[in-house]
């Protein structure tokens, strides 16, 4: 039996993550899974384990965590890493990025995020390539992807508060006018983290943007789904603002995070299907399959990386 003939990651016995450094109580059988085989590629690649957390007094060896000077292999390559470096440095104003999760720990989304995408950005003609194929019959060409964004951060005009886009992908639509595919990339997240403060304006979206099958239905003020709510609405804003045509609004998840598919398919329950936004989710695997066929040369390591669990199933 493997992970690959059943769809679903081994539970792992607590010697067998002592072991690895990687026993954490509070994990689910999919995080401590991941974070295994971010453990295990570590150890393949000789990289020194990190100590956790970064500052304080009571530190510890964690498996997924790495050393301070070895913060680019938390990318996919050397280009993908100085692209990162780049992109901070000139990020949008009031942007939330963590550089120590974002070089240092190897479950973040935000390293997942920028090696998944980021040699999109490094090959305009191949991203086209990739987002036809993950997007059949929308986009005729990208333009630009950015990173961290929000069209206006706080302003009145969209949300009113710091909700922004892992990567916004800007095209060119089959239809000949502006548009963009706005990502969420969800590595070993449940949904489940903390939702941000309701304000009144969460409100008056909602029932704006005809998204929604019931604009004031309690759950999508709730985790698991309120977030997603925020940047569905900040999508729709943008286009109620003239910024864009068309757009779109696309989860990246790995297909063997049970907990995130489970929420995502209950946010599509609540939406309208004629909604002026669609919504899609796109596995990792199927967008690294797409990267391949499109013949984006990280590929084959972004799927040894974050699809390959032949490693963690040898444990067992």
């Amino acid at each position: 039996m493997s992970t690959a003939e059943l769809g679903r990651v081994p539970f792992l016995p607590a010697e067998t993550l002592q072991a690895h450094h990687v026993y954490e109580p509070l994990d689910g059988r999919f995080r401590a899974a991941a974070r295994m085989r971010q453990a295990l590629l570590r150890e393949e690649n000789g990289w020194p384990i990190g100590q956790w957390p970064a500052d304080g007094e009571k530190q510890r060896p964690l498996g997924s965590y790495l050393a301070p000077e070895h913060g680019d292999a938390n990318f996919i390559t050397p280009e993908v890493a100085a692209l990162v470096r780049r992109e901070i440095a000139y990020r949008e104003d009031d942007a939330l990025i963590d550089q120590d999760r974002l070089f240092r720990n190897m479950l973040s989304s935000m390293p997942a995020t920028f090696s998944l995408v980021g040699p999109l950005k490094l090959r305009p003609r191949l991203a086209t390539g990739v987002l036809r194929r993950v997007q059949p019959g929308f986009v005729q060409k990208v333009t630009d992807v950015l990173f961290e964004h929000s069209p206006a951060r706080r302003h009145p005009a969209f949300t009113m508060d710091r909700t922004a886009f892992d990567a916004l992908i800007k095209v060119d639509t089959t239809a000949g006018v502006s548009g963009f595919v706005a990502l969420e990339v969800k590595f070993t997240e449940t949904g489940n983290e903390p939702p941000a403060r309701l304000r009144p304006r969460y409100d008056e979206l909602s029932t704006q943007s005809g998204l929604f099958v019931d604009p004031d239905h309690p759950a999508l003020r709730t985790a698991p789904l309120q977030q997603l709510w925020r940047q569905h609405m900040l999508a729709f804003a943008m286009i109620k603002a003239g910024l864009y045509s068309e757009g779109r609004f696309v989860v990246l998840a790995p297909a063997l995070n049970r907990p995130i598919q489970e929420a995502l398919a209950l946010y599509r329950a609540h939406l309208r299907p004629d909604g002026i936004v669609s919504f899609d989710v796109v596995t990792f695997e199927t967008w690294i399959r797409s990267m391949r066929r499109t013949g984006i040369k990280e590929a084959s390591a972004l799927w040894h990386r974050y699809a390959n669990y032949e490693p963690v199933d040898a444990l067992i």
